[in-house]
């Protein structure tokens, strides 16, 4: 049979390999005596970390993992990696009367014209201050516009 025959039926005489796994893998657990072991391995000079890993039958993520991990000062762990927060201080509500008073002393004096639009058309003006309802800013300026 030549490289070029393609035919959609494989011959009877093909043998092929067929791997069953039976069960349900389990996550396997290595002592550190053995992650240590492993690891001196790769740091032999000329190893390679994916054939010491496939020795093992492990991938070589995990062993470089284990060789950052190794690195670590020995008093920086889990605890000391995580995030740190500040606290939330929550104040519970003040008296009526005291809420009054803080409002007092933060109120500084507001330039009045600041703020202000004023609308001219055609000799006519309005002036809008704060707090104005935009709907009704609006009716008034086309009311103006229709009268013109």
């Amino acid at each position: 049979m030549s490289t070029l025959d393609h035919t959609l039926k494989p011959e009877a005489t093909t043998a092929r390999r067929l791997e069953i796994i039976a069960g349900t893998g389990r996550r396997r657990w290595f002592s550190a005596d053995d992650k240590a072991r492993m690891i001196e391995e790769t740091l032999v000079p000329g190893a390679v970390v994916s054939e010491v890993a496939r020795r093992h039958g492990l991938a070589p993520q995990q062993l470089f993992t284990w060789r950052r991990q190794a690195r670590r000062p020995a008093g920086a762990d889990a605890a000391t990696e995580m995030p740190q927060f500040v606290p939330a201080v929550v104040e519970s509500a003040l008296p009526e009367g005291a809420v009054r008073r803080r409002q007092r002393q933060r109120t500084r004096p507001v330039d009045r014209t600041s703020g202000i639009i004023e609308v001219e058309i055609e000799g006519v003006s309005v002036r809008v201050g704060r707090g104005a309802d935009a709907k009704t800013v609006a009716v008034v300026i086309r009311a103006l516009k229709a009268g013109t």
